[in-house]
């Protein structure tokens, strides 16, 4: 039985872009985003747009937003990103117009594959479907998809994708429910 040697781990292949682009979102994030303060949500989409990222109309960022990398980001129009979320997306993260990412919420893109002796870094992308709900304090773990309308529940941790107007809950989440939008 081979046993993990993580001297041996190389992340040389992935290139989330140029060191320099990198650098200076670091510092941008850290004064416009991160802080506690309440910057408009406006200033904030132009930073996002001006790094790359796609963002659509009518987009609320409220403060203490970690976002990995902006141009691995699409958010559609009206859809909210709350409070102390964590867009960790070392792959693309695409979310839907009408979405909303509730406060803590943590969507992930990158893993590292155990069977491994080396720990190799695995990425996928996150997908977020239009008016879906991704709840305060859930987990989206790399590669999901949330179809449009779907809801995870507080606290919950999708590690599989769920069904349009599917309601889930739990860790990892499973379906309790449909979802009813009444007009």
């Amino acid at each position: 039985m081979s046993e993990v040697d993580l001297s041996l781990y190389d992340n040389s292949h992935y290139q989330p872009g140029p060191r320099w682009k990198r650098l200076l979102w670091y510092v941008i994030s850290i004064l416009f985003f991160e802080g506690s303060w309440n910057v408009s949500s406006s200033l904030k989409v132009r930073l996002l747009r001006w790094f790359g990222a796609q963002v659509g109309q009518g987009v609320v960022l409220k403060p203490q937003l970690k976002i990995k990398y902006p141009w691995l980001l699409q958010i559609g129009d009206y859809s909210w990103i709350g409070e102390r979320v964590w867009i960790d997306n070392l792959a693309q993260v695409s979310i839907g117009s009408h979405v909303c990412v509730s406060q803590g919420a943590l969507l992930l893109c990158g893993n590292h594959n155990y069977k491994s002796k080396t720990f190799d870094l695995i990425t996928k992308p996150i997908t977020i479907g239009e008016g879906a709900w991704v709840g305060a304090m859930s987990k989206v773990a790399p590669g999901v998809t949330l179809a449009p309308y779907a809801v995870l529940t507080m606290g919950s941790v999708a590690n599989r994708d769920l069904e349009a107007y599917g309601i889930y809950s739990g860790q990892p989440a499973v379906k309790v429910k449909e979802r009813q939008i009444e007009s």
